[in-house]
């Protein structure tokens, strides 16, 4: 089954149709990994992207039940070189198309990601629609520059009830802005006692539940389109130990006066490499954000910039100069990719600890 790759640009991809057979509009953004496709389509940071695997082949080991970082994935389709029709894990429960299928997510395989990828490095992220080449691709593209992509990104991808994930140990709320499962499998791992609340919920909420800690989660979008959680975590920093991920990272950044900026292309993949000042430690890191926080906007009276992107310098961690709480804009959960960033999960609890013995 034929289908095309059609960008704003007017560049036209063709190549073979595999999952859903639907016809989609997406921002187009590229992914460095080498393995775990299936954590990143199920990743809500990539709610409505269409996402290019950079690497040849996908699907060859199909997809299984312990490796979904959402149960209902958001992104809008998925590029690939070469679809691995076989999969030959011993996980493996059902193949990459069968589960794009299952999951309303269509596919297009035989790209010349090589030369996708290119272009979305020198020109920048753009939108771009998977159709049918029966088509009136004149047509196709009237409605792809037409096509105003969302801005209410967190509100598709968040929980809208609180929830719990029982533990023994520490009380968390966790601030769901599109979490990955991982998040939540560290902080268990850790023996917390879990309460997941929606992106909209307001400080006194929080703070009525009286968490030994708060953590704010990745997802997707501008930080800016979220102002309510700007706002909330303005009101609970200081009362309350605060760990930020990725969209969780900017937003903690913004509610302390720095700005952010969308990225040309933006960072997605796993091997990031991310340097921690006081240290000099390198970790190579798992990413996927296109908006970063921009360096000179930082309040050196309170923030401290903790970690830059070895590439590009871009800022990759800050810590509160006043109070218990500090962000990161990498994913030490990993999930997939390297796992040197995990410690930050045992940083979070010791930070925990020492304000409660503080109070």
């Amino acid at each position: 089954m034929k289908r095309l790759l059609i960008l704003e640009d007017g560049t036209v991809f063709e190549g073979e149709g595999f999952g859903a057979e639907a016809n989609v509009v997406g921002e187009v953004v590229f992914t460095t990994s080498m393995t775990g496709y299936q954590e990143t389509i199920t990743d809500q940071s990539f709610n409505g992207q269409i996402i290019t695997f950079t690497y040849p082949m996908v699907g060859n080991y199909g997809v299984n039940r312990d490796d979904y970082e959402s149960i209902a994935p958001t992104c809008k389709g998925v590029i690939v070189k070469e679809h691995a029709r076989l999969a030959s894990n011993w996980r493996n429960q059902m193949t990459l198309d069968e589960f794009l299928k299952r999951k309303g997510i269509p596919g297009i395989a035989g790209i010349d990601t090589r030369a996708l990828t290119k272009k979305l490095r020198s020109v920048g992220t753009m939108k771009g629609s998977i159709v049918d080449p029966a088509d009136e691709l004149e047509h196709s593209f009237d409605q792809l520059k037409a096509t105003v992509l969302p801005t209410n990104q967190v509100a598709q991808v968040s929980t809208v009830t609180p929830y719990p994930s029982p533990g023994v140990g520490r009380n968390v709320v966790v601030i769901d802005f599109g979490l990955k499962h991982s998040i939540l499998r560290e902080l268990s791992r850790r023996e917390c006692n879990l309460t997941v609340m929606p992106y909209n919920t307001d400080a006194q909420t929080i703070l009525d539940l009286c968490p030994d800690g708060v953590m704010l989660t990745n997802g997707p979008g501008d930080p800016k389109d979220v102002p309510e959680a700007i706002e909330m975590i303005k009101q609970i920093q200081g009362k309350v130990p605060i760990f930020g991920i990725c969209l969780g990272h900017q937003l903690f950044s913004l509610a302390n006066g720095a700005d952010t900026y969308k990225m040309k292309f933006g960072h997605r993949g796993l091997n990031h490499p991310v340097r921690e000042i006081a240290t000099g430690r390198i970790d190579f890191t798992s990413q996927n954000h296109g908006f970063a926080v921009d360096e000179k906007t930082i309040d050196p009276d309170k923030l401290m910039i903790t970690h830059v992107e070895v590439n590009d310098g871009t800022i990759e961690g800050v810590r509160h100069r006043n109070y218990p709480a500090f962000s990161v804009q990498y994913h030490p959960d990993a999930a997939p990719g390297p796992h040197d960033g995990v410690h930050l999960f045992d940083e979070f609890m010791e930070m925990m600890d020492a304000w409660k013995e503080q109070a």
